[in-house]
């Protein structure tokens, strides 16, 4: 007992110690704290401005065409429809290729209205360009309105020969969406996780990189290793600060969103996102895992190093790795894959999609990720620890 007593206390020591030294630093705690406070409020104005900026556009229901004057009767088809339609620029292609125009142009055949007249198919042509997303997203649109007019012409050709409408609607089709209004959100707020976990890495690195090679550097660890103290119980002492930062820099990433809900300037999205407290409280939870074992992954690239810059080039691996995890469900859309959860950042994710979804954590999910990080903790602090001994050994 008075061996672990004595342990703990030790521990209390050096995790204040290495607490205190991490938060000296002011000017690196401010440039890792900043991103983190405004990330949130950044992010949902970005969103919800794009958001506006494509309603706003749809609202004022502006065609751009060229060579409508061959298509009377399709002009008063739109027109009635309460779309006004413009000219388009003579170097159309050319903008829309460099994303300048933001509305896909409408072609109209110059033998329109004479095919239309004889029975014939009337050509018209969608010009946009699939790089430039929001004429892509107008493409739809016009498609739309033009699908409109080509059934209330084929009605009308009906009714004139006397045939009923509705055989062409041997088919009574109804829609029912089973999303949840909080499910449909994260089709916009998807990349929110990602944030999130960005800011776990980051808030850990520093602190990580300089309790290890930069004190190795500063000629500070060898002194501090000669101190009677085991050499697993320094190791957990300094990790216990490293992830102490990740978490408090994670925790102001949460709350950023909690709080940028109030720069969303798009009404319907600010009704489906709901980012409150209980949402802060579990995804805070979730990435505790995910602290724990990437500030002992990281102590353990950086203490086999002799120079900080040598350590941050050592550590981008693991960053990158860890960052783009996410990625995968982009490339693989549809239901999580059972193995995502066991793998670091990827399992974070998908947890905190189901957060953002409003669903329920079952313990067949969350489980892997704790194992995972638990896993990768003991083995990065085993190779510090082994590490610190080889060092006092020589």
């Amino acid at each position: 007992m008075k061996a672990l007593a004595a342990s703990w206390r030790q521990f209390r020591i050096v995790l204040g110690k290495e607490t205190v030294d991490a938060l000296r630093d002011r000017r690196t705690l401010l440039r890792m704290m900043m991103p983190a406070v405004l990330m949130g409020p950044l992010v949902l104005f970005m969103i919800s401005t794009l958001i506006s900026s494509l309603e706003e556009r749809a609202e004022r229901r502006e065609i751009l065409a060229i060579g409508m004057d061959h298509a009377p009767t399709l002009r008063n088809y739109l027109e009635r429809q309460t779309y006004t339609i413009k000219p388009a620029p003579a170097d159309y292609e050319a903008q829309l290729r460099a994303s300048r125009l933001l509305s896909p142009v409408l072609e109209v055949d110059a033998q329109f209205e004479d095919d239309l007249l004889h029975g014939k198919p009337a050509g018209v042509t969608i010009v946009s360009d699939s790089v430039n997303q929001r004429a892509q997203a107008g493409a739809a649109a016009l498609r739309s309105a033009l699908e409109g007019f080509q059934r209330e012409r084929s009605l009308v050709a009906m009714a004139l020969r006397g045939i009923s409408p509705e055989l062409l609607k041997p088919l009574d089709i109804a829609e029912r969406d089973l999303a949840s209004t909080q499910a449909r959100a994260t089709q916009l707020t998807g990349m929110v996780p990602m944030f999130i976990i960005m800011a776990v890495l980051y808030g850990a690195l520093t602190a990580a990189l300089d309790s290890t090679a930069g004190e190795r550097e500063r000629g500070s660890l060898e002194p501090l290793l000669m101190n009677p103290v085991p050499p697993m119980t320094l190791v957990a002492g300094k990790w216990g600060a490293v992830t102490l930062l990740g978490l408090a820099v994670a925790l102001l990433s949460n709350l950023s969103f909690l709080s940028g809900q109030v720069l969303i300037r798009n009404d319907e999205l600010q009704a489906m996102f709901h980012f409150g407290w209980i949402e802060v409280l579990r995804c805070f939870l979730l990435e505790l895992p995910l602290a724990c074992s990437m500030s002992a992954l990281l102590m353990a690239v950086a203490i086999r190093t002799k120079t900080f810059k040598e350590a941050q080039t050592s550590s981008t691996l693991i960053m990158t790795l860890i960052g783009l995890a996410p990625m995968v469900t982009l490339m693989n859309p549809g239901a999580e894959a059972p193995w995502y959860f066991w793998v670091p950042g990827l399992g974070q994710n998908a947890l905190m999609m189901l957060v953002l979804k409003g669903e329920s954590l079952p313990l067949a999910k969350v489980l892997p990720s704790v194992l995972s990080g638990l896993g990768l903790t003991l083995l990065g602090l085993s190779l510090v620890a082994q590490s610190m001994r080889r060092a006092v050994a020589q």
